[in-house]
């Protein structure tokens, strides 16, 4: 697929807009990056979290290993898993102490069938009202309970627009009568790749309230709430107080043993970290995060108010959409990569410490997806310019081969020389004319096609002195050639090239004015070089189908009038502005003032030669 060159800037503002699309698709509906932003969010969290200490009012009492090792333990309790009279026993001493609340992290399902009294003695333990046990919601079950059944104490309730027969599968304490059943569902929340982010106060299904036990103990406690159920967590860098199961009981259970912390105003979680048991979770911080850890920073961070607050959408699709819009501009517009690339990397940084610095204020904003996405634009509209560039090169490249030496169109690399070569515009150039003398009484004895084969080859000859010395061939003009320098290339001495290339011309007439009269004795055959250094105006002209790259002005003029007043007096004159920019680089003969056709001031004119002292081969400025 082609484009044409004056299409770069269209063709960038539409795939842009097919890059807003697609980013309003991806950042809207489709999420395909968000692992990204997970991945990043957990490096950050971790970072976050090493300076972070847990509030000292939220105590875990730990089914550790080395508790169901411990020797008393194994002596009053057995082996694992323990009697619930065990769980009473505790439970009864920590609630005389009047803590704020009482968690049960452990499954109490099903009943002891051969003790129940110690079902019995742990029902009584957990009449303290402010002790909640644990349910398992069982999404996929195949038996499911009426939600209207549901005992009170279990905190299910209807919303407004509840549907009547709405069923659930749940795994409730059916150890205890249903008059403790102050619960709230444990399941572990998880994201689509299986790592706990977040915890939730509870969840609607079918217009049926079902509270999460953190959910629970938050209208217990009347702690701070989010707006929205599910919340994300702030972590912890350091542990909970964490006093080992075994060791609290104990001291319960000994007669003037107080117990190893103070239970007075303490939410206090029961719960396993015991390898053997089982209860770890994926999270941020580790891949084997007890589950109890989690309760208890859900907790937490309910009491202190400092859960993270996701930052809106909408700054994810404007970063986005002004990441894309501003390269799509840098590009369009042709703002050097360098700078191009530069910006972008400085709003990258930018972005990642600003993710950084919005965790201190609570706020998780991750915005690694619109920075893909970014790059995404970036690689996009580098390619679309490289193609564009490539073509435009190849275009302009074409349309110069015509014109000037096939090194110099190689030269027509940077962008903005071909932009520059592109437009016509005012420029410093030297201007050459050439014709040669005598021309009509030669044809005069000649055949149409002896003429026509003579002139090419001289042409062809002189031509190639032009190009060598790096000039840009305008037109043929009958027998006379158009010639000048400066452009489509700047050249600071193009003066200096111009009248070497003259003064080769005038060698090459030589070579071949001898070639022609050994071919045809008494064959005359000169010519006469005008040379003259002033602005122009240079381009293309012309119509669609037929463009000429020309330089026009008074320049082109005046180098004209020069060439006619060559006969009779030099090979090559010049004028004292060329003179002027040669410098030093030629000895010159002045050979008076001239007047010239459209003039009013007579024009002195000047015969260059190569300084004599110089060896043929520094002669030429180095290309």
């Amino acid at each position: 697929m082609s484009f044409k060159p004056g299409q770069r800037g269209p063709l960038h503002w539409l795939l842009a807009l097919a890059l807003v699309a697609l980013a309003l698709l991806e950042l809207l509906y489709v999420h395909s990056l968000a692992a990204l932003d997970h991945r990043l969010g957990d490096v950050l969290l971790r970072w976050h979290a090493q300076a972070r200490v847990p509030p000292a009012d939220v105590v875990l009492i730990d089914i550790d290993q080395p508790s169901l090792q411990d020797p008393q333990m194994f002596e009053l309790a057995g082996a694992w898993s323990w009697p619930r009279v065990i769980h009473a026993e505790l439970i009864e001493a920590l609630a005389a102490q009047a803590p704020r609340a009482i968690v049960l992290d452990l499954i109490l399902s099903p009943p002891d069938r051969f003790h129940p009294e110690n079902d019995a003695a742990l029902a009584q333990a957990l009449r303290f009202e402010r002790a909640f046990v644990p349910m398992i919601l069982l999404e996929d079950s195949t038996q499911q309970a009426p939600l209207a059944l549901a005992p009170p104490a279990m905190g299910i309730r209807p919303l407004p627009l509840a549907q009547p027969q709405a069923r659930y599968g749940i795994d409730g304490p059916t150890a205890l009568p249903p008059e403790v059943w102050r619960t709230g569902y444990i399941n572990f929340i998880k994201d689509e790749d299986g790592i706990g982010r977040s915890t939730e106060l509870g969840r609607v299904h079918q217009g049926w309230w079902l509270p999460h036990i953190i959910g629970r103990v938050a209208d217990a406690l009347q702690l701070p709430h989010p707006h929205a159920a599910r919340f994300r967590l702030n972590w912890y860098g350091r542990e909970f107080t964490r006093i080992p199961y075994a060791r609290a009981y104990l001291a319960s259970q000994t007669e003037g043993a107080a117990l190893p912390f103070d239970p007075r105003g303490k939410v206090i979680i029961i719960g396993a970290t015991a390898s053997g048991l089982h209860d770890f979770v994926p999270t941020p911080i580790d891949a084997t995060t007890p589950g109890p850890f989690v309760l208890a920073t859900g907790i937490a961070n309910l009491e202190n108010s400092d859960w993270l607050r996701d930052a809106p959408l909408a700054s994810h699709v404007a970063l986005a959409l002004a990441l894309i819009g501003a390269l799509g501009y840098s590009f369009a517009t042709r703002v050097s990569l360098a700078h191009t690339v530069g910006g972008f990397v400085a709003v990258v940084l930018l972005a990642l410490l600003g993710a950084a610095v919005a965790l201190q204020w609570r706020v998780y904003w991750m915005p690694l997806s619109p920075l893909m996405l970014g790059a995404l634009a970036l690689l996009a509209f580098g390619l679309l310019s490289v193609r564009l560039e490539g073509q435009q090169r190849r275009h302009v490249q074409a349309m110069f081969a015509r014109f000037v030496d096939p090194h110099i169109v190689q030269d027509l690399s940077d962008p903005a020389q071909v932009v520059q070569a592109e437009v016509s515009s005012s420029r410093e150039v030297t201007v050459l004319f050439s014709d040669i003398r005598g021309f009509t009484s030669l044809s005069e004895h000649r055949p149409p096609e002896a003429i026509v084969a003579l002139l090419n080859r001289y042409f062809e000859m002189q031509v190639e002195v032009i190009f060598r010395h790096q000039g840009t061939l305008d037109k043929f003009i009958g027998d006379a050639i158009m010639a000048f320098w400066g452009a489509p290339l700047a050249q600071p001495q193009h003066a200096v090239l111009a009248v070497q290339a003259a003064l080769g011309m005038a060698d090459a007439l030589q070579v071949f004015a001898a070639e022609l009269a050994q071919q045809e004795p008494g064959v005359q055959f000169a010519i006469g070089i005008g040379v003259h250094s002033g602005p122009a105006v240079v381009g293309f002209l012309g119509t669609s189908r037929r463009l000429d790259y020309t330089a026009i002005g008074d320049t082109v003029n005046l180098a004209s009038r020069i060439e006619g007043c060559t006969k009779g007096v030099a090979t090559v004159l010049v004028s004292e502005t060329t003179r002027a920019q040669c410098g030093d680089a030629f000895d010159f003969i002045d050979r008076g003032a001239f007047h010239v056709k459209g003039r009013e001031q007579e024009v002195r004119l000047f015969e260059p030669q190569r300084k004599a002292e110089r060896p043929h081969h520094l002669e030429e400025a180095n290309p």
